[in-house]
């Protein structure tokens, strides 16, 4: 019989701590809108335990990943590649890994040390904590269509462009049949709050374990994202304020509830964990001068725009695109003066990772991945409940872009170390996965 247990914890930094998301706009969290939370779903068919852990932050350096799961496998015998970590990837909670932006790089800004160790610590309790709570378990996986029709999110470089509409639950529940934990997957920037904002929020998935804690009292909701690298609210929000991220929130919550009422438990299920360490393409990058120039037509146009009153979406994305220049100058500038990139350094190589529960599969890739790829995987798995997250276990230097992105240019382009062969290694080496496990 499956055994499983739970925990959730509060990771909210104290006041003066900065908020990681929006690198170009330092900001110095001035409290709290709501709590920061790190929850995990603990699972024992017996044969075999593993560790789900979600948190509301940015990134969580793979460095980080590797300490972690060490003190978890010493704390508990969980092996340590059956632990499974992620981020919601809110822009609005601190820096956890390091650092893409030239003048925090060139100033030696690094993440709030003393922050990130009582981080750590607090995920080594949560999973001990899990693991040494448990009770007799049922686990079911469904799926519902939670797409551009809800006016919530989709392509953000395109309107029109791929997006992923399956909200994705794994439940679990008790055996009184009381709902205790359950994962939700969606692919969605948690961008609602911009970087005008200087509270701590979980933003929309913050509104979503609200939602769902109102229909299920007892149950801890792991918020885990999707492949969002070109999925966000931009073409289709109402707004860029609380109430806004509360109404998205709330729509995924609702889509949550009902795949998760319709949902098959059982009890007698398989459990499995499988990965491999990956290296990662770099995009070769321009000459400095090419790079200056570049940035200098971007800002010129990001200034006409302003100054011509153009309407926010046309302003708002040639400022992104001025962003992307300018992070490439950035590292153009940093190679040449030889100031290491931890994004580069700490992350690479990589890994990706296969979690079976039964007959769903969960694809951990690392990263801020385009959808396209995630698409991708999904489509070649024999698994028709087959979840694809980024960010998990570990970020990379960049985005993980499409080679018509990589092309074409804009801020994703712009910001990222990687080659355009990047994806097409992830999507390769996850369905390799998956044929094993």
């Amino acid at each position: 019989m499956l055994k499983a247990g739970t925990s959730i914890i509060d990771i909210s930094p104290g006041e003066g701590i900065e908020l990681a998301g929006y690198p170009h706009f330092p900001r110095h969290n001035t409290g709290i809108n709501d709590p920061l939370y790190a929850s995990c779903i603990f699972l024992d068919s017996g044969d075999t335990k593993i560790a789900l852990i979600a948190m509301d932050i940015l990134f969580f350096s793979r460095k980080y990943v590797r300490e972690v799961r060490e003190l978890i496998q010493k704390e508990t015998g969980i092996p340590k590649g059956s632990i499974f970590i992620s981020v919601s990837h809110t822009h609005s909670g601190p820096w956890t890994a390091g650092r893409l932006d030239l003048e925090a790089l060139e100033e030696g800004q690094d993440v709030d040390r003393e922050y990130v160790e009582g981080l750590k610590g607090k995920i080594v309790r949560l999973a001990s904590d899990a693991a040494s709570h448990t009770f007799d378990a049922s686990i079911g996986t469904n799926s519902v269509l939670c797409g551009k029709e809800k006016g919530i999110g989709g392509n953000r470089r395109h309107p029109g462009g791929p997006a992923d509409p399956l909200l994705w639950t794994v439940a679990v529940r008790d055996d009184k049949n009381t709902l205790r934990a359950v994962i939700v997957k969606y692919a969605l920037h948690p961008t609602v709050i911009h970087e005008d904002s200087t509270l701590v929020t979980a933003d929309y998935p913050g509104y979503t374990r609200k939602y769902l804690k109102g229909k299920f009292p007892d149950m801890n909701m792991l918020f885990m994202q999707g492949t969002s690298g070109d999925q966000s609210t931009r073409y289709f929000r109402q707004g860029q304020d609380f109430e806004e991220a509360r109404r998205i929130g709330d729509i995924i919550g609702e889509c949550a509830a009902s795949s998760i009422k319709d949902t098959d438990f059982k009890s007698d299920i398989g459990l499995g964990a499988i990965s491999q360490e990956i290296d990662l393409p770099l995009k070769q990058l321009p000459s400095e001068e090419e790079a200056a120039e570049a940035a200098e037509k971007a800002g010129a146009e990001w200034e006409s725009l302003k100054s011509s009153d153009a309407p926010y979406i046309e302003v708002q994305n040639a400022n992104l695109r001025n962003l992307g220049a300018e992070d490439t100058l950035g590292y153009v500038r940093l190679k040449k003066k030889g100031i290491p990139i931890s994004l580069e350094a700490d992350e690479l190589p990589s890994e990706v990772q296969v979690v079976t529960i039964g007959d769903a599969r969960i694809v951990g890739l690392p990263g801020e991945v385009f959808v396209q790829f995630g698409l991708e995987i999904q489509e070649q798995s024999a698994y028709e409940k087959t979840i694809v997250i980024e960010l998990a276990n570990g970020c990379l230097p960049g985005y993980v872009c499409t080679a018509e992105a990589i092309k074409e240019g804009g801020y994703e382009a712009g910001a990222t170390m990687l080659s355009d062969k990047a994806g097409d290694i992830l999507v390769q080496t996850a369905v390799s996965l998956l044929k094993k496990s």
